[in-house]
């Protein structure tokens, strides 16, 4: 179907003013509060109009049978991830290795078992499904689509305080709308997305993914020891939804 280029246009200022509009007002105004209402709200209203565009493949939504023939290579990419960043936290903040199982497991499990359901999948429908039904007239319905919600998805996590969340956050939302772009299964996707988000706050990199992050650095650089206490892995775990 032939789009006119005023609707490429008005679609295009769209995305800019909903994905990078609307993050850096959130982050100037909202900035440490939990992400969580605000992005379940996001779902519904994106899982509403999805449901109501007669064009859209509502299957996409889950599809899970497509799991089966990505398991093998999820499987690998996944395994390399988990040896390079438990080898970099090793190397480089080695008193954060698996912080929070070692110091509050119950809490981490509570943030294993929630997390995908809270949090991934939410996120999924919005960077996911409704950015690629919804602007691939503007980018296409390739590598394009991908690159444009990849970015999107890196840069909403500007929230949390920190360049390193938002280049890992890039390079897995590049991951993980490749694996949408191919299955189309929503289900896939957050299946992988929840696989790496665990990883995170399992080898101890949780602290650049939660909503208090930016206060705890300035206290880090103060002098605290913001993350050697048993409170700092309680925190990083009761907001580990909002990543």
């Amino acid at each position: 179907m032939r789009i006119r280029r005023w609707r490429r246009v008005y679609l295009g200022a769209e995305y800019a003013a909903l994905f990078f509009g609307g993050t850096t007002a959130y982050n100037a105004v909202l900035r440490g509060r939990p992400p969580i209402p605000a992005l379940l709200a996001l779902a519904v209203g994106v899982t509403g109009y999805l449901r109501r565009s007669s064009d859209f493949d509502r299957a996409a939504l889950w599809r899970s049978e497509a799991i089966h023939k990505q398991a093998r290579s999820m499987s690998a990419l996944a395994g390399s991830n988990a040896l390079a960043l438990t080898a970099a936290v090793a190397v480089l903040r080695r008193e954060n290795l698996f912080e929070l199982p070692r110091r509050n497991p119950w809490l981490w499990l509570a943030v294993m078992v929630l997390y995908p359901v809270l949090s991934v999948y939410p996120q999924e429908l919005i960077f996911r499904s409704f950015l690629f039904h919804r602007y691939a007239p503007v980018f296409g319905d390739g590598v394009g689509l991908v690159a444009a919600s990849a970015i999107a998805f890196g840069y909403v996590h500007i929230i949390f305080g920190s360049w390193l969340s938002v280049v890992l956050s890039g390079v897995g939302g590049w991951i993980f709308a490749t694996r949408y772009l191919r299955t189309q299964s929503l289900f896939t996707a957050s299946v992988e997305h929840s696989v790496y988000g665990m990883l995170i706050f399992t080898v101890g990199l949780g602290q650049y993914f939660y909503h208090g992050a930016a206060p705890a650095a300035r206290i880090q650089r103060s002098g605290a020891p913001a993350w050697g206490l048993d409170n700092g892995a309680r925190r990083i775990g009761r907001d580990a939804l909002g990543a």
